[in-house]
């Protein structure tokens, strides 16, 4: 459900979307902020959070965050201008950056290194194809039939329902991590979150600048903002005892290309999501209802897939599951790019839809598992928050950039070819993501094996290394 309710808010939104903008009267230049604010909070704050999961406890932290999106999802129902929406969205954020990270952390160090664990990680990945269904369902409801507000109300039954649940289902891990004796790193969690928030917003925000970067304050933010994550790399590198992004998390072969690749390829999937459905809504003519029936295969696609992936993931090498996803990824947004006026949706939206699940699906469970089962038990808040944030931040980058080229192109080539810039902008995304993971994306199969934990137990009770294994 944590997850579900992570792309109930994504999804949903880019639906109920163009009834805001007319609603509350949102200025064009203003449109993209909504969709964008909640991503950019998640991915900035992964990392702290997942830190917090690490020294208190995924527990606590996991059920924090539901009770914080379950208040600002009932205050954004009531939203009455765009800057009380875009603060509301923001805070959302928070709550899903709180829960995100812990609930991977939890299942990672639940269970163990092998074809359950596969399993397990795959339901995990079919709770976000249903989130992503369920969001554009009800927001197609609503913008039909009803308030808008009522959007972000289900929403909140939603997160209701799933903290009743989770205060007695989750094991409380809380005594088990206050004994890891775990601090927060506070000068690289300020640098590294006011570093991501200014430069994502110079991004984005100079698409919209009445003089673009030559407004003043753009290149001020953008800089300062690099200037705070080159601090952060100094403090996580050489100052911090314990610092919230070790050096060693990318000491894993490929890793370092590996999360960039990941970055492009979940930025494909946030142009997919807003401007598809976007260019759907407004260029297609569809209703909201119609929206949603064509987004269904995406859901069935998806159960499917995640099934079959979490079976074979201990049978297949990792590199060939990865070179799937960005494949279908090219090919999703290869397809919304030509696709021409009173195009047919079965020959090329359906086949898009489809794509674009293959795109997303198989590379974050992968990656997912296989993060989780390189990470120590301690480090399980960390693992959850990595993953979430370069999912975030791909998303949210990638909104940013796609937001300058349609700002800058609507007005010489009008808002169709407009959004079909967004999408040949995925397709480079989506053939930097191949090349690397084609070059660098050796990842073994997810087979049982020992944990990290028991390995390190094991060699030093044995006093001598374990092959292929970097010892903390």
């Amino acid at each position: 459900m944590s997850q579900l309710l992570t792309e109930y808010f994504v999804s949903g939104f880019t639906v109920v979307l163009p009834t805001l903008i007319t609603e509350l009267e949102i200025p064009q230049a203003s449109s993209v902020w909504p969709a964008t604010a909640f991503s950019l909070v998640i991915g900035s704050t992964l990392l702290v959070f997942g830190r917090l999961g690490d020294m208190w406890g995924g527990y606590p932290v996991f059920l924090g965050g539901l009770v914080w999106l379950l208040i600002w999802s009932i205050i954004a129902g009531f939203s009455i201008n765009p800057m009380m929406l875009d603060f509301c969205r923001a805070l959302q954020g928070l709550g899903a950056s709180a829960f995100l990270p812990t609930g991977v952390m939890l299942m990672g160090s639940i269970y163990r290194p092998g074809p359950r664990k596969n399993l397990v990680f795959a339901l995990y990945g079919i709770s976000a194809v249903f989130g992503f269904f369920v969001g554009i369902f009800v927001a197609g409801i609503v913008s039909q039939f009803l308030r808008w507000g009522f959007y972000f109300w289900i929403g909140a039954i939603l997160t209701a329902i799933t903290l009743g649940t989770s205060i007695f289902s989750i094991p409380n891990d809380r005594k088990t991590k206050v004994q890891n004796n775990i601090t927060m790193d506070w000068p690289g969690a300020a640098t590294i979150v006011s570093g991501l928030v200014l430069v994502v917003f110079a991004i984005t925000e100079s698409a919209h600048a009445e003089r673009g970067w030559r407004s003043p304050y753009i290149p001020t933010v953008f800089i300062v903002g690099c200037l705070s994550l080159g601090l952060a790399v100094y403090i996580e590198g050489w100052v911090s005892k314990v610092p919230l992004l070790p050096a060693d998390v990318f000491a894993v072969p490929g890793m370092k290309p590996l999360m960039l690749a990941m970055f492009m390829l979940y930025g494909t999937w946030g142009i997919f999501s807003l401007y598809g459905t976007l260019y759907f809504q407004r260029i297609m003519g569809v209703t909201p209802l119609q929206v949603v029936a064509w987004y269904t295969p995406l859901g069935v696609a998806g159960l499917l897939l995640s099934i079959i992936e979490g079976f074979i993931l201990h049978r297949v090498p990792g590199r060939v599951l990865l070179i799937i996803s960005a494949v279908g990824a090219l090919g999703s947004q290869l397809l919304l790019a030509l696709v021409p006026v009173g195009g047919s949706y079965w020959a090329w939206i359906f086949p898009a839809t489809i794509l674009s699940t293959i795109g997303i699906d198989l590379s974050t469970i992968l990656m997912t598992v296989f993060i989780t089962t390189n990470f120590s038990n301690s480090r399980q808040g960390l693992a959850g928050g990595v993953i979430n944030s370069v999912l975030q931040l791909g998303v949210a980058v990638c909104l940013g950039l796609t937001d300058i080229i349609q700002s800058l192109t609507i007005e010489e080539v009008g808002l169709r070819k407009s959004y079909k810039n967004t999408f040949w902008f995925g397709l480079a995304a989506g053939f930097l993501s191949l090349f690397l993971m084609t070059i660098w994306g050796k990842i073994p199969k997810a087979t049982s094996d020992l944990t990290p934990d028991e390995k390190t137990e094991l060699e030093r009770q044995s006093g001598r290394d374990l092959p292929g294994f970097d010892a903390e």
